[in-house]
């Protein structure tokens, strides 16, 4: 028999960016069991792990009586729909953009309760932003990759981009943000190199980045940010969660990259 309250108090989080904002709203306690992938906070990590990102443990769920599932975007899809057949109350959020992000921290907060304080996380967030995006505004502009995954090469989704110009940054696939699917951003390791970035940023869901790895791509000697030593990595739990994480920690770490791009090319960039 699932609890019976004015707010959810027993919620299983599939995927990270809802842990983290319920506990930044105040409301960690409410959760009771997290992705096998959650790191934020680092409290979280004592509760139950019953998925992957793919994969769920249902047997693991229903021993812990949910009274809301949260889970994230149609790769999930067929874990909600199969805890949907079996009772249980699921909203499964799909934001592919800072705007939706943000949305979706506004909608959480009301879910369980505080939507003030929902809005005033909401509107934090977004005020850093634009206090990072003022100070990048008459700065020199380095063109970046993006570089979601390495085999097939990836380009950056649209809350990634929307980030990186924000930080000061200028995306070389900007037609390709609005894809939702990874399988509609694949690009051309030429096609990169005709691109001619100035930096490349690398976060590889799972597993680590190999800088020597990009740098020896045929053809890409000549790239600005190969030649320049210009590879970086940023971990998928700051930049691939879309929540607070990315809008936070992974921006200041956009902001930092393109710092050193800038400075080890003086004024020289378009």
């Amino acid at each position: 028999m699932k609890p019976s309250t004015r707010y959810p108090s027993r919620i299983v989080c599939l995927t990270e960016e809802t842990t983290e904002t319920l506990y930044l709203l105040g409301e960690g306690h409410r959760i009771v069991g997290v992705s096998g992938y959650t790191v934020r906070p680092p409290e979280a990590r004592s509760k139950p792990r019953i998925s992957s990102f793919l994969n769920a443990r249902f047997d693991k769920i229903v021993a812990l009586n949910p009274d809301l599932v949260l889970g994230f975007s149609d790769l999930q899809a067929d874990i909600a729909a199969e805890l949907v057949r079996r009772g249980y109350p699921v909203v499964v959020f799909n934001q592919r953009s800072v705007a939706e992000i943000l949305q979706m921290i506004r909608i959480l907060g009301g879910i369980v309760g505080c939507a003030d304080r929902g809005d005033a996380l909401a509107r934090r967030l977004e005020s850093g932003l634009d206090a990072v995006r003022a100070a990048a505004t008459t700065l020199p502009r380095p063109r970046v990759f993006f570089e979601e995954w390495d085999d097939p090469l990836i380009s950056g989704i649209r809350w990634v981009e929307e980030l990186i110009e924000a930080a000061g940054g200028t995306p070389i696939f900007p037609e390709l943000r609005d894809a939702a699917l990874g399988k509609d951003r694949i690009v051309q390791p030429e096609e990169v190199a005709r691109r001619s970035p100035d930096t490349v940023i690398a976060s590889w869901c799972g597993k680590a980045v190999r800088p020597e790895r990009i740098a020896a791509r045929a053809g890409w000697a000549d790239i600005p940010a190969v030649r320049d030593g210009h590879i970086y990595e940023i971990k998928s739990a700051y930049i691939l969660q879309p929540g607070p994480a990315a809008l936070t920690d992974g921006l200041h770490q956009l902001s930092e990259i393109l710092a050193r791009v800038r400075i080890s090319h003086g004024r020289g960039l378009d």
